[in-house]
């Protein structure tokens, strides 16, 4: 902001406005576009960068547009004017523009008083003016108008629409010509209202002091920004600083009907759209260039466009959404997590219900697994049941010759007591050694039903800590009538330092009872003297094994894994179930069953469960 003589405004104005020679487009268009108060001026500036932009987009020839400011606008002084028309005529002496572009009221002025000793043929565009700043009788065939509706009662109605409360209207306006002229309006609407609410002028002030008022306005007070182009004390106020100033310290809502103010602080209403201006415009700037004649384009004032308010001003000043007017466009609202993220929000939740879908599947599938792994464990153990019941058939003679001794020798016992008990004088410490005998023999027929029904119960896995010697030790004894019967040597290897595991012992007696009955079958064509059986144990790292050894034929190598294969066997008669089971009970613990053939003739099965913690 500054001060300026007349004297020193003339010189600065012509230092300010000489741009130099004019490029002028060879095979294209010349526009000047004509400035009220400068290239910087808002909102005038805002209204010629979209004419600009617009003639550029519109415009089927080259344009060359160039620039030039009616500064003189400022003032009241008319002999401003005289230099500033001589320095255009010298400016455009070769070649004149084909079309000139007005910008505000003050350039339209500028231009219609001097149309006789500028550009007398060349046509003119008066633009972003309101329509009762038109001097229509002074208008020529050469010029066309596309005027702006300023509706001040608009304007106040806004305010008393979203703050009825309100009591007091302060209007903030420079001294400029243009200015003055805009006050005189507002003060005719204003006498109309005085009755309702208080209005404040502060035409007569300086910015500084309009600050000082502004920061101390009673409550239920409302501004309205007309515009500050020169202020009471003569000072000149370029761009929108002042704007921005009076916004830092107003204690009071402030509104306006320019829609670049919309963001910069003002709470918003209707309002004249730049956009609409300037494509007006830029569309009759065309037609004059394709050789429409000004006069015959006529176009109606635009009037205010939708009302629009800035959401950061609402919140701020309390204003409540429901006493805007009914479709109102609310600007610069924050944006919800959703509106932000939108994109990203969706494919986060696509993959976290795919990742849901997919779990639900999984556990969908595992609980299927557990129920078919029951189902599994039961058909095992129906399965190894039913063989150890097979196995038991095979046994019936061993169990029976077996059973058959010590139920001879009670017999015996028995009618040798009853010999004694008759005599005169029995002998009682003979008949007390009978008895000893009946109850040894009567117990060693108790061992075999007892292992015969361990071996047939049906019941479920009981994993619990068990040595596995002992286990195949009691498979051996359970057997030894079997080898005998079936003329085979069963030669016990296993190791005297226990190997503890946890298991279920029914379960493990019968694998190592399949691998000893199958190494018999397999040896059921070898000589007697050959028919060796090795049941050995040791400790093989953390794994407790076992393994049994036969000398028959052995297996091919290529059938070593397909002997555990259900259904598959090399017996005759064989169900070919046995290895199947007993590889299932094995892995089951956790362990593994495997066979090798020996070097010297046979096979041996190792069965390997970890040892127990």
């Amino acid at each position: 902001m500054h001060r300026l003589s007349s004297s020193v405004r003339v010189v600065l104005f012509l230092l300010a406005i000489s741009t130099g020679p004019v490029a002028l487009a060879a095979d294209g268009k010349q526009v000047l576009l004509l400035h009220s108060f400068g290239t910087e001026m808002r909102p005038w500036s805002d209204y010629a960068r979209g004419i600009r932009e617009e003639l550029n987009r519109q415009s089927p020839w080259p344009l060359t547009i160039t620039d030039q400011s009616v500064i003189s606008a400022r003032y009241s002084n008319s002999k401003l004017e005289k230099p500033f028309v001589e320095y255009l005529a010298a400016l455009f002496a070769e070649q004149t523009p084909d079309v000139i572009v007005s910008v505000g009221a003050p350039a339209a002025a500028f231009v219609q008083r001097n149309r006789g000793q500028l550009f007398l043929s060349t046509p003119i565009v008066l633009t972003t003016l309101e329509s009762r700043r038109i001097q229509y009788s002074s208008l020529t065939r050469n010029d066309v108008v596309v005027p702006i509706q300023i509706d001040y009662k608009a304007v106040i109605a806004n305010i008393l629409k979203v703050l009825p409360d309100t009591r007091h209207i302060a209007v903030v306006n420079g001294t400029s010509p243009n200015e003055k002229f805009w006050s005189n309006l507002i003060h005719e609407e204003a006498a109309r209202l005085s009755h309702h609410v208080e209005f404040i002028f502060w035409d007569s002030l300086s910015f500084d002091d309009i600050s000082k008022e502004a920061a101390r306005l009673p409550p239920h007070s409302a501004i309205i920004w007309e515009g500050m182009s020169v202020d009471a004390a003569g000072v000149v106020h370029d761009g929108n600083d002042a704007f921005k100033t009076l916004h830092a310290v107003a204690n009071a809502p402030i509104f306006g009907y320019t829609e670049p103010l919309i963001g910069q602080g003002i709470v918003g209403g209707p309002f004249n759209a730049v956009y609409d201006t300037s494509r007006t415009a830029a569309a009759v700037v065309v037609r004059i260039l394709g050789g429409e004649t000004p006069s015959d384009i006529r176009v109606p004032p635009l009037p205010f466009s939708t009302p629009r308010f800035d959401w950061r001003e609402i919140k701020r000043w309390g204003i409540s959404e429901s006493r805007l007017p009914l479709g109102s466009e609310i600007v610069f609202r924050d944006r919800t997590a959703w509106q932000q993220y939108r994109w990203q929000i969706a494919m986060i939740s696509t993959v976290v219900l795919l990742q849901a879908v997919l779990i639900c599947v999984l556990l969908f599938e595992r609980r299927r697994r557990q129920v078919a792994e029951v189902q599994a464990r039961q058909r095992s153990a129906e399965l190894a049941h039913i063989n150890r019941y097979s196995m038991a058939g095979e046994l019936t003679t061993t169990i029976a010759h077996e059973l058959n001794q010590p139920l001879g020798a009670i017999l015996t016992n028995a009618e040798a007591a009853e010999v004694l008990i008759k005599s005169t004088s029995p002998d009682l410490d003979e008949v007390a050694e009978i008895l000893a005998d009946i109850r040894r023999d009567d117990q060693r027929a108790n061992d075999v039903i007892g292992r015969l029904r361990s071996l047939l119960r049906r019941e479920p896995l009981e994993f619990k800590r068990i040595d596995f010697n002992d286990v195949a030790r009691d498979t051996l004894q359970f057997l030894a009538a079997l080898a005998i019967a079936r003329k085979a040597d069963l030669a016990n290897l296993i190791g005297l330092t226990p190997l503890p595991i946890r298991g279920d012992v029914v379960q493990l007696q019968q694998v190592i009872l399949n691998l000893i009955v199958n190494a018999m079958d397999a040896m059921s064509d070898v000589s007697i003297a050959d028919r060796r059986i090795t049941i050995s144990s040791a400790r093989d790292g953390n794994a407790a094994e076992v393994s049994v050894s036969d000398l028959g034929p052995g297996i091919p190598k290529e059938k070593l894994k397909d002997v555990f294969e259900p259904f598959f066997t090399t017996k005759p008669h064989g169900m070919g179930m046995g290895l199947s089971i007993a590889r299932t009970i094995v892995e089951a613990h956790g362990g593994r069953l495997f066979a090798e053939n020996s070097a010297k003739g046979g096979v041996t099965f190792y069965v390997r469960i970890p040892l127990a913690e």
